[in-house]
């Protein structure tokens, strides 16, 4: 259901063009903006998203889409959103649907409608994939990490403990006598494979979509590396 009004009274940047909807006339239902309002879930990816932008504007800069200038600009006001994020400055406002548009709105707000260009040429699919894959490599490489220190952990209590006994269970039932550090260390052989999962998981995500657009790329022949 669509309403005759696309004006934001209260928050004048958010009146600026969705990153979908173009062939929409009017603004979408307040339900539906409800409804489809992810910032809550996908706020967690500020980072990837800043990140992301930033490698796209170098990208628009390479093909000659950005001036050196423009792309200076841009770099730099995203800078200042990744500050506003991490200091827990940052002001979500009303038509912020997710990370994507409260981003792209502040930076237009820091640097003025030269913000807006970083879009050009990039649709929400491969933004959207692009800042899940630098969300995932970077979650995937932090949780490899706390389970190498685990595994690390076990291992010297394992030594420092090797001679303490405990029952072994089979069926709910005690059973053979066991060493607590064998018990200790088929944990840790279960974490070793979790932490090759963490690293081949990562080393999957490590490969850059951006530049696809919304369907069969973009004529602008961007640097995707």
């Amino acid at each position: 259901t669509l309403v005759a009004s696309d004006t934001h009274p209260d928050n004048p940047a958010a009146a600026m063009s969705k990153l979908w909807g173009g062939r929409f006339t009017g603004k979408t239902d307040p339900i539906m903006e409800r409804f489809n309002n992810s910032l809550d879930v996908d706020r967690v990816m500020w980072s990837a998203d800043v990140a992301g932008s930033v490698a796209y504007a170098t990208s628009l800069e390479a093909a000659g889409v950005l001036s050196a200038a423009e792309a200076g600009q841009i770099r730099e006001g995203l800078g200042k959103v990744r500050e506003e994020w991490a200091s827990g400055a940052f002001v979500v406002k009303e038509g912020d649907e997710d990370i994507h548009t409260a981003n792209e709105r502040r930076l237009t707000e820091l640097i003025g409608a030269v913000g807006g260009k970083v879009h050009t040429g990039r649709s929400r699919n491969d933004q959207v994939v692009t800042d899940l894959r630098l969300h995932l490599r970077s979650v995937c490489a932090e949780l490899a990490t706390e389970l190498a220190g685990l595994v690390t952990l076990a291992a010297k209590r394992a030594t420092a403990e090797v001679d303490l006994l405990m029952p072994g269970y089979t069926h709910l039932q005690s059973a053979q006598p066991v060493r607590w550090s064998h018990w200790m260390l088929a944990h840790a052989q279960a974490w070793r494979r979790d932490h090759g999962r963490l690293v081949q998981a990562a080393e999957r995500m490590n490969e850059c979509p951006l530049g696809s657009g919304a369907l069969a790329g973009n004529p602008f022949g961007g640097e995707r590396e």
